[in-house]
């Protein structure tokens, strides 16, 4: 495996020892914190132990959404949450359909299938809502480029009210209320919020105007937290409170559903970020990729033990399905890109190919190769459909808007995003794309990066830093996982457990020995060294729980030939 290449975040070492010293923690601590960009002691306690959400008043349109749901909740509206295919979608509309079914309304969830009916709003699902008598619609991460769509529902008879963080060129939405992170007029002081987020906010503030059934506000968090690390928001401001209290009920087991698909995925101990991103959402998420993301709803909502088994262990299968598909695609698209000259933007597509799957595809391909990588799937029709991904400073929506004499439609954010295509556009558009990210990547650093909080010695490893790291969780988007450094270890011992993952012990001159772990990193062989030569680490630091004792680890992220910069 290629080294990466090592970039140190470089703090002010008199601001380190200010916080060190106001805050009694170690100098390493003391440098996440202002890696994160927290500069004062009343920073620092707010990101350590997040406690105020901001007034949800602030979001533009939420006072005219929260009196058009109580006067349908008056007049016994048949109201229908609408919401995207993905986890941020699916546990935006199982907050609306808790909350608002404990209040004794009619309640609808609608999820577009992906495949059939593709994302956001569609016209024969509004038809189909008019015919079944909704008046009022709320859409969950979706809706802000749905001009024609909720302009059809106006004119039968059905308010639209828009839950989205989506991008879009903001043009006025005929909507009857526009709840928008994004909206050039916001005034809340957190833009970071998930469509997820957002409709907790609303929640909240029907509360804070209207009262509340039984449900208490606070057990909807374990779905805002899902939402949250599912859609790689930035774990900052209220994302933090939310996400804390979120993953702490989803690891006590206060929903049912939650507690099925924790038991099909193998998962016993409390939750983490990571449980959530690589054991949860993946098992959800396949409900929209491959079938009908409305399962992944049900589970969330239902009240039934028998059901939620029932749905947990269906979604699980799907998830396997989805792993196969994945795998046959990806090698079917390495084909492709190894087939060619290595271009700025890589731009993949085939008929045959699952939609489902084709985002999961492009990251894959991004990771190997660090290139913005979009990959299309080619229905029987000619029309191309995919999912974009790319690296950091690469803004993809702008990249794509630069293509848009050549597409259908596109949206997303800056690191992800969607596209459709006729297929006889694509060569042309390929090498436009490519053409974009060439021209971006010249002066750009294209080599991956791994970026690194400080440079420890092995004895700074102590359990005190290991609980002073505890209190900066979640980790995630905005708020990475600690990464240190260590030079010149001696390697004692090293072997491959598990078929894939190097196990050693390592020792920095007369140090205690560390056990370390690099997952995936198989043999030191694979990374071109030996137990002969000394080495440098990068790592995060924490507990080995191993028969029923708690052992310090070195988690590898990174691993060289001493003395290389």
């Amino acid at each position: 495996m290629k080294s990466k290449l090592w970039v140190f975040r470089q703090v002010d070492p008199i601001q380190r020892g200010r916080l060190s010293q106001a805050l009694s923690i170690s100098s390493a601590t003391a440098s996440l914190l202002l890696n994160r960009g927290v500069t004062n002691v009343d920073q620092a306690l707010a990101w350590m132990s997040p406690l105020q959400a901001h007034d949800p008043f602030l979001i533009p349109d939420i006072e005219r959404a929260v009196d058009r749901l109580h006067q349908a909740m008056q007049r016994r509206e048949r109201v229908c949450f609408y919401g995207d295919y993905d986890v941020d979608g699916m546990s935006a509309t199982s907050v609306y359909v808790s909350f608002f079914r404990d209040l004794g309304a009619y309640v609808r969830a609608y999820v577009p299938h992906r495949l059939r009916e593709g994302y956001g709003l569609n016209e024969p699902a509004i038809r189909a809502l008019a015919q079944d008598g909704i008046t009022l619609l709320v859409t969950s991460d979706c809706g802000t480029t749905s001009h024609r769509e909720i302009a059809l529902a106006s004119q039968l008879g059905i308010d639209v009210i828009v839950t989205d963080h989506h991008q879009s060129d903001m043009e006025m939405v005929p909507a009857l209320a526009v709840m928008n992170p994004h909206r050039p007029d916001a005034q809340y002081p957190f833009h970071g919020l998930c469509s997820g987020g957002l409709a907790y906010k609303v929640v909240q503030a029907y509360e804070q105007t209207y009262g509340s059934g039984s449900v208490p506000l606070e057990s909807l968090l374990d779905l805002v937290a899902l939402a949250t690390i599912a859609d790689v928001v930035p774990l900052q401001d209220e994302n933090r409170l939310f996400v804390r209290e979120g993953l702490a009920q989803i690891s006590r087991g206060s929903r049912c559903g939650l507690r099925a698909l924790k038991q099909v995925a193998g998962v016993t101990r409390d939750c983490a970020a990571d449980t959530i991103a690589f054991k949860l959402a993946p098992r959800l998420n396949a409900a929209g990729r491959l079938d009908e993301a409305l399962k992944g709803v049900r589970l969330l909502t239902t009240e039934s033990e028998g059901e939620a088994h029932a749905l947990a262990e269906e979604l699980d299968q799907l998830n396997h399905r989805r792993r196969e598909l994945e795998a046959t695609i990806l090698d079917e698209a390495l084909t492709q890109v190894e087939s060619r000259e290595l271009p700025g933007g890589i731009v993949l597509y085939a008929r045959g190919w699952h939609l489902g799957v084709v985002g999961i595809v492009a990251a894959r391909i991004m990771e190997r190769f660090h290139r913005p990588t979009i990959v299309i799937a080619i229905n029987e029709d000619g029309i191309g459909k995919g999912s974009a991904r790319t690296v950091p400073g690469f803004d993809l929506y702008q990249a794509l808007a630069g293509c848009r004499d050549l597409l259908i439609a596109f949206g997303g954010h800056p690191s992800a995003a969607g596209v459709t295509i006729k297929e006889e556009r694509l060569p042309e558009f390929a090498e436009r794309f490519a053409a974009t990210a060439e021209a971006w990547m010249r002066g750009t650093q294209t080599v991956p990066m791994l970026h690194l909080d400080s440079e420890l010695r092995l004895d700074e490893v102590t359990l005190q830093l290991i609980r002073e790291i505890g209190t900066l969780h979640p980790f995630g988007a905005g708020n990475p996982e600690p990464t240190f450094a260590v030079r010149g270890l001696n390697v004692l011992q090293a072997r491959v457990v598990g078929e894939k993952h190097l196990k050693m012990t390592v020792r920095q001159g007369g140090s205690v020995p560390f056990d370390s772990i690099g997952f995936g990193m198989k043999s030191l062989e694979e990374q071109g060294l030996s137990l002969k030569t000394p080495i440098d680490v990068a790592f995060t630091p924490e507990l080995n729980h191993w028969n029923g004792h708690d052992r310090i680890q070195l988690r590898i992220r990174d691993i060289r030939a001493a003395g290389i910069e």
